[in-house]
Parts: C-alpha cells; sequence; structure tokens
C-alpha cells in the first residue's frame, strides 16, 4: 500500500448472524456507511459468507488499522443494539 511504510497491516473481521434475512440487513444497513471507513492509508472489503459478514482490513499503519476496527464495532454495536430492540 506505502511502499515507505516497513510494513502493513491485514485482518478480518467476522459478525455472525443467527440467520442471513437478519444478515442481510445488517450489511443493507453498513453499506451506506462503508465509504466513510475507505481512507488514503487502509483498504476494507465486505462480504457475505454463509450467515456472517466478512470484513476484510488492510491497512499502511496501526492508527488507520485501529480507526477500520473501531468503524466496524461500532456498526457491530448498533447492529446488536437493534437486535435487542426489535425483540
Amino acid at each position: 500500500m506505502n511502499p515507505s511504510n516497513p510494513f502493513s497491516i491485514k485482518s478480518t473481521v467476522e459478525l455472525k448472524f443467527n440467520n442471513s434475512e437478519t444478515r442481510d440487513i445488517a450489511y443493507n444497513s453498513f453499506l451506506p456507511e462503508f465509504d466513510k471507513i475507505k481512507k488514503e492509508r487502509s483498504k476494507v472489503s465486505i462480504e457475505k459468507n454463509g450467515n456472517s459478514l466478512v470484513f476484510n482490513i488492510e491497512c499502511t499503519d496501526i492508527t488507520a488499522f485501529r480507526a477500520s476496527v473501531s468503524e466496524i464495532i461500532g456498526f457491530g454495536k448498533i447492529v446488536e443494539n437493534t437486535i435487542e430492540l426489535s425483540k
């Protein structure tokens, strides 16, 4: 990503849902926010895999990695709270 950095970071975050319907609702809810975590120093992709959403993260530095993971965790918390409220 950036040849001047001595390393890059690659990671995967997987959010598992009870069913594909809930996964699809979460996926469609996240798409409008997705561009916000696409930055110059990080690359994030999202894909559906079974009942899971899989986020692939590649960053050029620790700060960009933390920011990308924090965005995904924040999204996960919103989904979790929404599911709890709908029960």
